[in-house]
């Protein structure tokens, strides 16, 4: 299997190429500015002038409506769709070249049995923290009556039509059994249907990226090297093309940031307070609390670190409000930055953009328990693990698209009979919590990428010295 540049370097050097790459914060800086500070830059431009165009003009003002719809939205969206574009022939010339790499069947089964151990655990944590936060703040009764019922009578029914198709789903995913809706869910039946719909099927695609992969390690290297090349040089042309969308990174994230704040403000940040408090708190808890001490005791790395060294990622994933365009950036990095082999990259990062979401379920979980409190319904224990269940899974299925959740939550609101059109009320501010939710799931699944190639004997940094935990 070929090999780039830098494997070919011998490894004394190439550590020494590494620590310099590092401290002058390449790769994201070949010369001048950083890109992640040129990103922070562009964020708080975004935000500064959102805030100033929504307190001059107003959130509704006619000129401030133009300039985003027809200036600053499309360029953001060009952006989106510029990273979305590649992520299709990313993902599956990525699992293919990863698992071909990994070679050995049995070697692959424990990376990914230790994948989804680690992803089922840390996802369960999450989502009791966020059923933790909103049975003890109660985010849902500290709206006042009148407010409630304002917001209840406005969107209680508002959704109905919208939601039409979300219901004709539900009743047809309960008519499968639960077997049955994983089959569907995981291996598709025609795998050029799921790459062609409006929004790809990326579990489907992994899926036949990985037995594809898994096939390859079973034939002589003499049949599937031709292959293997393919998706090699494949994927080194998405990446080529990664380094360049992300150069246009900083004006699109200025303009991703502006489109929100301006239209929207602060107010309905306001009016819905006690809940973004309570996922924000969620959130804070999880990211530097229980991150950081899987970084330090599993990956043991030194989590201040890590942070330093992950903050393009981060940046891009708040900015971008979605796992599958930050994908690229976190493959990048992940490698480079903190030196996790390419194959377990290649499996751990590509499968956690959609299966890894622990930001999401925590989310999903607040939410489902904020509208029911709003809505006047008690949840009984029996339910709040049925929806501690249904978080999981959502965390693990949810698209890697910005607001990817929210058909998903839809979907819970159902089960448990709440109209599900109150799904309405957080829709303003999901957008903002998208940008924070999907950050954890970014950094979640570097932490899942650091884990595991720690546990299968890999030296991330020199860990011990770096951390001083030798």
């Amino acid at each position: 299997m070929a090999e780039n540049d830098k494997d070919l370097i011998p490894p004394d050097d190439y550590e020494r190429e590494l620590t310099t790459d590092l401290d002058d914060d390449t790769p994201d800086k070949p010369k001048g500015i950083p890109l992640h500070t040129k990103i922070f830059i562009g964020l708080a431009v975004g935000v500064i002038g959102g805030l100033v165009a929504n307190w001059t003009l107003g959130g509704n003002d006619e000129n401030l409506i133009w300039t985003v719809e027809n200036i600053t939205r499309p360029i953001g969206q060009l952006f989106l769709n510029l990273l979305l574009m590649i992520v299709v022939p990313l993902v599956f010339s990525s699992l293919v070249v990863g698992v071909a790499g990994i070679g050995d069947i049995r070697k692959l089964g424990r990376i990914g049995a230790k994948s989804f151990a680690y992803t089922l655990i840390i996802s369960a944590i999450s989502v009791v923290i966020g059923l933790t936060l909103a049975n003890t703040i109660r985010p849902g009764e500290r709206i006042s009556p009148d407010t409630a019922a304002a917001l209840k009578a406005e969107f209680s029914s508002a959704g109905s039509a919208a939601t039409e198709a979300q219901r004709k789903a539900v009743e047809a995913a309960k008519a499968d059994s639960g077997l049955m809706q994983a089959v569907k869910t995981v291996v598709p039946s025609n795998v050029f249907n799921s790459i062609s719909g409006a929004s790809p099927n990326m579990l489907h695609i992994m899926f036949f990226a990985l037995i594809i992969g898994v096939a390859i390690t079973l034939l002589p290297a003499t049949v599937s090297a031709p292959f293997v090349s393919f998706c090699e040089a494949l994927f080194a042309i998405t990446a080529k093309i990664i380094d360049i969308v992300m150069k246009f990174a900083p004006y699109a994230v200025a303009c991703l940031l502006f489109n929100n704040i301006a239209q929207f403000g602060l107010e309905l940040l306001q009016s819905l307070g006690w809940f973004v408090a309570t996922v924000l708190l969620g959130l804070s808890i999880h990211f530097f609390g229980i991150y950081s001490l899987s970084i330090y005791f599993l990956s043991r790395i030194n989590p201040l670190e890590f942070f330093k060294r992950v903050r393009t990622v981060i940046i891009t994933a708040f900015s971008t409000s979605s796992s599958n365009a930050t994908l690229p950036t976190a493959l990048r990095v992940s490698h480079e930055n903190l030196g996790v082999p390419k194959e377990i990259n290649s499996f751990v990062l590509t499968v956690g953009a959609t299966a890894n979401q622990n930001g999401t379920a925590l989310y999903e979980g607040v939410t489902v328990l904020f509208l029911a409190q709003l809505a006047g319904v008690d949840l009984t224990v029996s339910l709040q693990l049925m929806v501690v269940y249904l978080a999981i899974l959502g965390g693990i299925g949810t698209a890697g698209v910005p607001s990817g959740s929210i058909p998903f939550i839809i979907g819970i609101l159902f089960m448990i009979n709440i109209d599900p059109a109150l799904i309405a009320i957080i829709i303003g501010v999901d957008r903002i919590l998208d940008m924070c939710r999907t950050t954890l799931n970014v950094v979640g699944d570097l932490t899942a990428a650091t884990f595991v190639a720690r546990s299968e004997g890999y030296e991330l940094l020199h860990a011990r010295e770096d951390a001083g935990l030798g």
